[in-house]
């Protein structure tokens, strides 16, 4: 059989397509290298309690669109992400907010705060850094505390050589709201979110282990392709950097290990970034719980997971030529994190996708 798109990637940008194009009566064929769908979304049920294998996914938009289409395929919970910080043993509320300055500072009232913030970066004009862009956000004390331990861990390198832009994505507030998110719409897919790409990919032709460029592939007209662009063009302006990471997860003979479900370690001195405890994304009730410790590792080409791009200047040069290279295809099309080295969240993505099947119709109808 010859398919009309052949989608390399069973995540969301894949699986979209795939279920959006199957509706239209377009024959299409997914590949995964990996051997489940749902890309870094995948869930997995253990004991009860679904685990997030690949690092903690909370839905959150302000889309209506997307929570309204996302929505014809799972229910929501209401929860909300409201992490801690631990560092040696204190325990600050994140996102950083009254409650965090108060602890730390034991202010009471955001004047008092924008003071000690302003007084605390007065030296730094323009960020040029992560770190200077840190400190002018929210003064050198949660910097020093919250910040600088915990982006060097996950991140592999000094603050002062990561973007600026990289710290912008943390919320802070001058109130005592501790939702981390600002979304009107947030939530966990009740069930887990693989549920949500077996429905995408009901009656689709899906083959898992396979790869791209190494295994036989079916006939197609196009491809829709949503790995590392970098490795699509055999790495020949360098490699993209990617932040990875890994994950150890453990069963706990206790119903609750840490009362929350996201604790960030934000000291050194602890190996690990990220202590997730899934129960808690569904309100579990189970005896026993499970946990999982995110380490940061060296990210190698072909050897580890890309996750994160790292859109510092160097690699945002490097990916603009692939870019061009990309846009000079007639048959091949680039989306999602990978494909595209942008830096989406899962409502993004969705909305990315959309967009593209939407023009993709319409170039097919003129």
């Amino acid at each position: 059989m010859k398919y009309d798109y052949l989608i390399v990637g069973a995540g969301f940008f894949g699986s979209i397509c795939a279920y959006e194009l199957n509706k239209l009566g377009y024959k299409v064929c997914v590949i995964d290298s990996r051997n489940h769908i749902g890309g870094n979304c995948y869930t997995e049920n253990k004991d009860g309690i679904n685990i997030h294998t690949y690092g903690p996914h909370i839905f959150h938009t302000s889309n209506e669109e997307v929570w309204k289409w996302i929505n014809q395929f799972v229910s929501f919970n209401n929860f909300i992400n409201t992490p801690v910080a631990n560092y040696k043993g204190e325990i600050y509320s994140l996102p950083f907010n009254m409650w965090t300055f108060n602890k730390l500072w034991g202010v009471t009232h955001p004047h008092q705060v924008q003071l000690i913030i302003e007084q605390q970066s007065r030296h730094i004009g323009e960020p040029k850094n992560l770190e200077e862009q840190a400190i002018k956000l929210v003064g050198k004390d949660v910097y020093e505390k919250l910040i600088k331990g915990y982006t060097a861990k996950q991140w592999k390198k000094d603050p002062k050589l990561l973007p600026a832009s990289i710290i912008k994505r943390l919320p802070v507030r001058f109130t005592y709201n501790n939702n981390y998110f600002n979304d009107k719409y947030q939530g966990i897919p009740i069930g887990g979110y693989t549920q949500i790409f077996e429905k995408l990919l009901d009656g689709i032709e899906v083959r898992l282990k396979t790869n791209y460029f190494t295994d036989e592939l079916p006939e197609y007209q196009k491809i829709i392709y949503t790995g590392p662009i970098d490795k699509f063009y055999n790495y020949q302006f360098g490699e993209l950097e990617y932040k990875t990471t890994e994950f150890k997860h453990q069963k706990k003979k206790t119903d609750n290990w840490q009362g929350v479900a996201v604790v960030n370690y934000t000291d050194e001195d602890i190996p690990h970034t990220r202590t997730i405890e899934h129960k808690h994304f569904e309100f579990g009730t189970q005896p026993h719980t499970w946990i999982t410790h995110e380490y940061p590792v060296e990210y190698k080409a072909e050897k580890t997971e890309p996750y994160y791009p790292v859109n510092d200047s160097d690699n945002n040069i490097k990916y603009q030529k692939y870019k061009e290279l990309a846009d000079q295809e007639t048959n091949v099309i680039f989306g999602g994190r990978l494909a595209e080295y942008k830096y989406y969240d899962m409502h993004q993505v969705i909305e990315s996708a959309l967009n593209f099947i939407n023009n993709e119709i319409k170039r097919i109808n003129k």
